[in-house]
């Protein structure tokens, strides 16, 4: 049997500096090509043009990807937060939020490790398992990421965020106590460069 991919006997590829489309050959073939396309584009600049307008559509294309891209990311982020969110209401009733504790802190970083961990090990090949959008806006601004793929991915982060938190003070009792305060003495300027 004969291998599909070869060339059948007697039909040799183009050599180089050859026309792809030989009058005589689709005279034969019954074809009305005519000319060949060797005097209106050489090869190496027809090359160069298509690479340059497969470029151009592979950055501007949206497709099908970019929705399951987009619902992984954002089922993901409330996965993520709603996990990290609901261990955090949890300690934040068992003992008095006035008093610190190094129990609390590390079952609340615990949580928010492990929630982390396991989400983006689940959703990293579906979305890049990003979830924040501080760290979206991070791969923006260094070029590691498409301006237009971070700017789909922060809605469904956004949107994420909301619904876990959303979720979590619906379903656990009391008032929500996953929300970030500052210590007193901590001004709004010194939290955000703290944070």
């Amino acid at each position: 049997m004969q291998n599909p991919l070869r060339r059948p006997r007697g039909n040799s590829a183009p050599q180089r500096g050859q026309p792809v489309f030989d009058p005589n050959r689709d005279a034969e073939r019954g074809g009305s090509r005519g000319d060949s396309y060797e005097g209106i584009m050489s090869q190496g600049v027809r090359g160069h043009f298509v690479a340059m307008v497969a470029t151009f559509s592979s950055r501007v294309q949206y497709s099908a990807s970019a929705d399951i891209e987009q619902t992984g990311e954002f089922v993901g982020t409330v996965m993520f937060l709603y996990f990290a969110f609901g261990a955090t209401q949890i300690a934040n009733n068992v003992l008095p939020a006035s008093e610190p504790s190094l129990d609390r802190l590390l079952y609340i970083s615990l949580a928010f490790g492990f929630s982390l961990a396991t989400t983006a090990w689940v959703f990293y090949r579906v979305s890049g398992g990003l979830f924040n959008p501080a760290v979206t806006l991070g791969l923006v601004l260094a070029g590691g990421l498409p301006w237009v793929r971070g700017l789909l991915l922060f809605v469904p982060q956004m949107l994420g965020g909301m619904v876990a938190a959303g979720l979590v003070s619906c379903m656990f009792p009391g008032p929500a106590t996953f929300q970030t305060k500052l210590t007193s003495g901590t001004s709004i300027a010194q939290g955000h460069v703290i944070r």
